[in-house]
């Protein structure tokens, strides 16, 4: 895809990030991983980001994202599929070529590892980054990595394949300046921990979609959450939150990296050998697992 294309279909409807399946002795698992991407394929999301955020980014190699990359590509159909990107600068430009080389349709820039940077430093990384490829590029302002108005402007003025913006901050003031200014030179993407309990509040920030982590296993439901937001049905919405998407975060917040690994469990119980997360992130207890089979049993379609 052009960077054009892939940034009309980040816009065109809700997105998400499949789980990374690792096998027995922690090695990547390609057929369990296509088989659970080619499930999600058939439900309605325009674009999956292979190895982001939920993805487990960053427990990979750099020379597994590739291979991940090109397994998503071979099993999602017309899906596109971006891949995650990130740590210091020649890593993230080796990540990038690769995916581009792998396949991918787009990149998704995650934060740098560690160190704070000032916005000359984050200017030049991501520019870097975007020259290195042809193809659209996103940033996602987060943790230590978070562009301020004026750089962004200044990126998107001098990287004509800089198409996106994900915002996991929750700063909603900051998110609203940019969108004021930017204008429809980005697509903006939705970027908080389950992203459901922020909607509404960034789609009045003019965000009009996000990424799912819940859509890894309970897709049907994830979308029926993403169409009554999109249709101001706010009775639906309040439902679906107080029903799942609370009872979840209580799940989610029992345990720093819980929300990846909740959701990694909640792909397992839908039948997928997707394997445990890799360290420094933990799984599930077994009182836990069983508080996600309950939720996800009453919401199983």
């Amino acid at each position: 895809m052009t960077p054009e294309e892939i940034k009309s279909a980040l816009g065109a409807g809700l997105l998400s990030f499949p789980v990374t399946h690792f096998d027995e002795d922690g090695k990547f698992a390609p057929e369990s991983y296509k088989a659970h991407v080619e499930w999600l394929s058939g439900f309605d999301a325009p674009v999956l980001f292979a190895a982001g955020g939920t993805g487990e980014f960053f427990s990979l190699q750099p020379s597994e994202v590739p291979t991940i990359v090109a397994a998503a590509k071979e099993a999602a159909g017309k899906t596109a599929i971006v891949s995650g990107c990130g740590y210091g600068t020649e890593i993230a430009i080796e990540i990038a070529k690769s995916a581009e080389k792998a396949g991918a349709d787009g990149i998704l820039l995650l934060p740098h590892y560690l160190i704070d940077a000032p916005q000359a430093g984050l200017y030049a990384h991501i520019k870097a980054v975007c020259q290195s490829v042809g193809i659209g590029v996103m940033v996602y302002n987060r943790d230590n990595s978070v562009l301020q108005a004026d750089t962004l402007m200044r990126l998107c003025d001098d990287c004509p394949n800089l198409i996106g913006f994900k915002d996991g901050t929750g700063d909603i003031g900051l998110v609203r300046q940019i969108t004021a200014r930017a204008g429809d030179r980005l697509m903006y993407l939705g970027g908080m921990p389950t992203a459901e309990l922020f909607a509404e509040a960034y789609l009045g920030a003019g965000f009009t979609t996000y990424s799912s982590a819940v859509f890894n296993f309970v897709p049907a439901l994830a979308n029926e959450f993403y169409t009554a937001l999109r249709s101001g049905d706010r009775a639906t919405c309040d439902r679906l939150l107080r029903d799942f998407f609370y009872p979840f975060m209580d799940i989610r917040s029992r345990q720093k990296g819980y929300a990846v690994s909740a959701v990694k469990a909640g792909v397992r119980l839908q039948g997928f050998a997707a394997g445990k997360v890799r360290a420094p992130l933990t799984d599930l207890t077994k009182e836990e697992e069983a508080m996600m089979e309950r939720l996800i049993g009453d919401h199983r379609r």
